[in-house]
């Protein structure tokens, strides 16, 4: 006997894309990240680039590993694969509890990820788009100039405003249509 795919039904009522991301495996996701961009980011020295960010999320191939690395003068391919052959093995020695991933390495293209504390100083006045945990004046995404960080509380411009976003609530931040070095 077959088994029906049925519609699923969510201890909350809600859909998936309305009910909020549960905190312990927000938790284990950053746990993650955090580790992985402390074994990439020595990898990265030494072959003379910079760790940009680390992705860690579900699409609908399943979970992906995504990190973007950038250089002067510009990440080529081989570097990609250079990276992502090294990682690879190193995440299989260190992550074996991890739950199976597709790894990727790749540019930071014209929406530069923003992941550092440091990366919303070093990119003021570029335009940027910011998605938090939890909502500021109502609202979990923003879109705006970086006006700096002043204590942890990332500073945007938005329209005539500016908006202290705490850092550690930010989930996803991007320059937009980012064209060059700094």
């Amino acid at each position: 006997m077959a088994k029906r795919a049925g519609k699923r039904k969510f201890k909350s009522g809600a859909p998936a894309s309305l009910r909020q991301p549960d905190p312990e495996v927000l938790k284990r996701q950053r746990a993650f990240v955090d580790s992985v961009a402390r074994l990439a980011d020595p990898l990265c020295i030494a072959e003379g680039m910079e760790l940009v960010h680390v992705e860690y999320q579900r699409e609908p191939g399943g979970l992906t590993l995504r990190l973007y690395l950038d250089k002067p003068g510009g990440v080529a391919l081989d570097d990609c694969v250079d990276i992502s052959r090294q990682l690879a093995d190193i995440l299989d020695v260190h992550t074996q509890d991890a739950p199976p991933y597709r790894l990727e390495v790749s540019s930071p293209g014209l929406d530069r990820p923003v992941g550092k504390l440091n990366d919303f100083k070093r990119f003021m006045g570029h335009r940027a788009k910011i998605r938090l945990t939890t909502a500021v004046e109502g609202r979990k995404n923003f879109s705006g100039v970086l006006a700096g960080v002043i204590d942890e509380m990332v500073q945007l411009q938005v329209d005539n405003e500016t908006v202290s976003l705490n850092y550690k609530d930010i989930t996803r931040a991007r320059l937009i249509n980012y064209n060059g070095e700094r």
